[in-house]
């Protein structure tokens, strides 16, 4: 039986043998993907990056010649129709003043689903588990010992680590 090793590189194929001497062999053009490239092409999110990112300088770069050019100028290269000098402050600041208000609003909502601090929901919900009690606590290093489930620290004992040293 012969004992055979390959080693496969991007553009050959070497195969070894002990009987014969080192074998190269290039795949033929059927073996290859439909693009030819394998899987060495471009990712698809590299390509979306790129042309977002060529997007966006074309974009920013297309507003400030509208922004800024004078009309004549602009006529003069053959550019009549273009939306009014008014929408290049107005977008912009209804924008702006659009996110601020989402934001504010994303904040309001928080705070009327947030309990008063007086309530005991703050403390307790449907969600609280109880320390089991059948798991010692103790601070061994003892790798036999399980993890403990996981569960909420009582309030008692909170306030007893916190401020048991001002006593």
């Amino acid at each position: 039986m012969e004992e055979r090793c390959s080693v496969n590189s991007p553009r050959r194929i070497l195969s070894f043998s002990r009987n014969r001497r080192a074998k190269v062999s290039f795949p033929d053009a059927d073996h290859r993907s439909p693009t030819g490239f394998g899987d060495q092409g471009p990712k698809l999110s590299e390509v979306y990056g790129f042309v977002g990112s060529i997007t966006t300088v074309v974009s920013t770069v297309v507003f400030i010649i509208w922004a800024y050019i004078p009309d004549r100028w602009l006529h003069s290269v053959g550019i009549y129709y273009y939306p009014s000098r008014y929408w290049a402050l107005a977008m912009p600041t209804y924008l702006m003043m659009i996110i601020v208000v989402a934001i504010g609003f994303y904040i309001g909502m928080n705070f009327m689903a947030t309990p008063p601090p007086t309530s005991l929901n703050s403390i307790f919900d449907e969600f609280s588990r109880e320390p089991v009690s059948g798991i010692s606590t103790t601070d061994d290093d003892d790798d036999d010992q399980p993890i403990e489930p996981i569960s909420d620290i009582g309030i008692s004992h909170i306030n007893e680590i916190m401020f048991n040293k001002f006593k």
